[in-house]
């Protein structure tokens, strides 16, 4: 089994900047890319972004130029640095984790990020 674990949320003024963190535990051998999606209220979730393995990222059009995601191998863990933040960046973020031949495979529980003045 996987665990992710995610942390870093909170309320943040529109323009400002978070980070979050995912932490994979368990059966990391198991994971191949990992990403973020997020659901806001009333919305469907939707993918944020997503890292291979190998590094190669994609990022939905609503946040390219302002999101960043990148992996730490040796740390089991996956970032997303979100800069320039607006109102309605406003969801819980999910971590995920892909298997083998699964798309998102493993979730984490969750972490809400807010942008409000």
């Amino acid at each position: 089994q996987v665990q992710l674990v995610e942390s870093g949320g909170g309320l943040v003024q529109p323009g400002g900047s978070l980070r979050l963190s995912c932490a994979a535990s368990g059966s990391i051998f198991s994971i191949n890319g990992m990403g973020w999606s997020r659901q806001a209220p009333g919305k469907q979730r939707e993918l944020v972004a997503g890292i291979t393995r190998g590094g190669r990222t994609n990022y939905a059009d609503s946040v390219k130029g302002r999101f960043t995601i990148s992996r730490d191998s040796a740390k089991n863990t996956v970032y997303l640095q979100m800069n320039s933040l607006k109102p309605e960046d406003t969801a819980v973020y999910y971590c995920y984790g892909d298997a083998p031949g699964i798309y998102q495979a493993y979730w984490g529980q969750g972490t809400q990020v807010t942008v409000s003045s």
